[in-house]
């Protein structure tokens, strides 16, 4: 099978992650790399592809199949719409956009021109969240009742050294909990409603450190988030699932779903139930899933080749990356107003 043609744009952190598995994937392959910088030049030469200071120009001269997005949050709508406008297939990393309003720009774009955009919430690739999506989807939890989700971990000093994590938008809901949320909804279904509260009492910076959120979503289940990048603890996916190499993994649950005949937890899939009365005075029995691992990241590139190729429907659509963005800015307002904030419906 031919591999599909793709290039990234943007080659910072996450950007070299999606350079080297494209270079060397079964579906894919790199046909190019744009970022004005000079490692990214350099980078480009030792992979053997072209280099490009400017993504129009890349476009034009390659015309790629399909465009990896890794740039800052704010240039994504308008990379993404010179992609889609020449009928090119999209990742963009997470969050979709900077603003709601450049989200639904790009949802009503991939829409009209019929081309697809994924979004890079890579926890739904992951062969956990897949085994979990199939329980909740089985009824084995039968009526989702609660969730409570854990995002507690210690980030160094240094990592502030950069400014615009102590600003406004570098906090932990729009870097950190923005993940739980897409989880929460893959797995729960779409929001009603949410509420909030947010402290930078411990650092001082002008941005929260921490934040407790309260989620209702339209099936009625309810589930309260915590997220804090100040504390000494281990309670967060990316250390649980151990999905990036460069985080130590913990051998603890981060995420814990609720439901009328079973209650299921995540990373370590422990499948909780009664099979002989039903009560608090009952037994209740464990059942747990282990699985191989998988990279994500590599994943999602598979699906993204399934999807250019009509084979595939999105597993996380532009329309995807928009709800998850509107209830994770909805956190801040709710936060500042004190109130309920009702989200979008479909």
């Amino acid at each position: 099978m031919n591999k599909m043609p793709i290039a990234v744009i943007g080659a910072g952190l996450i950007g070299n992650v999606h350079i080297d598995l494209a270079a060397r994937h079964e579906d894919v392959s790199l046909a190019a790399i744009a970022d004005p910088g000079d490692a990214a030049r350099q980078m480009a030469a030792s992979c053997d592809v072209p280099w490009f200071a400017d993504h129009r120009a890349m476009l034009d001269t390659v015309k790629p199949k399909g465009v990896v997005i890794a740039t800052p949050n704010a240039t994504h709508a308008p990379i993404a719409l010179d992609c889609i406008e020449r009928g090119v297939a999209v990742i963009v990393e997470k969050p979709i956009a900077h603003t709601v309003e450049d989200a639904r720009r790009i949802s009503d774009a991939s829409r009209e021109f019929r081309v697809p955009v994924l979004v890079g919430h890579q926890r739904r690739h992951n062969p956990i969240v897949r085994r979990a999506r199939e329980i909740v989807a089985s009824g084995r939890l039968g009526k989702p009742v609660s969730a409570t989700a854990l995002c507690t971990w210690l980030k160094p000093d240094d990592y502030f050294d950069t400014t615009w994590r102590r600003t406004e938008g570098g906090g932990p809901v729009l870097i950190n909990l923005i993940h739980d949320i897409d989880l929460l909804r893959h797995l729960f279904g779409d929001l009603e409603s949410l509420q909030a509260v947010t402290s930078n009492q411990t650092r001082g910076f002008e941005v929260e450190d921490t934040a407790a959120v309260v989620l209702k979503f339209r099936n009625g289940a309810l589930a309260t988030v915590s997220v804090s990048d100040t504390v000494a603890a281990p309670w967060n996916y990316d250390l649980a699932a151990g999905e990036v190499e460069r985080f130590p993994r913990q051998d603890v649950n981060s995420h814990y779903l609720c439901g009328t005949d079973a209650s299921l937890t995540l990373p370590r899939l422990e499948l909780w139930e009664y099979r002989s009365g039903k009560g608090w005075h009952d037994p209740l029995t464990e059942e747990r899933t282990a699985l191989h691992a998988g990279c994500p990241y590599t994943e999602q590139l598979r699906h993204f080749r399934a999807v250019a190729d009509g084979v595939e429907a999105p597993l996380c659509s532009a329309l995807d990356g928009l709800r998850t963005l509107e209830a994770t800015t909805a956190v801040h307002v709710a936060a500042k107003t004190g109130a309920s904030v009702t989200l979008p419906g479909d």
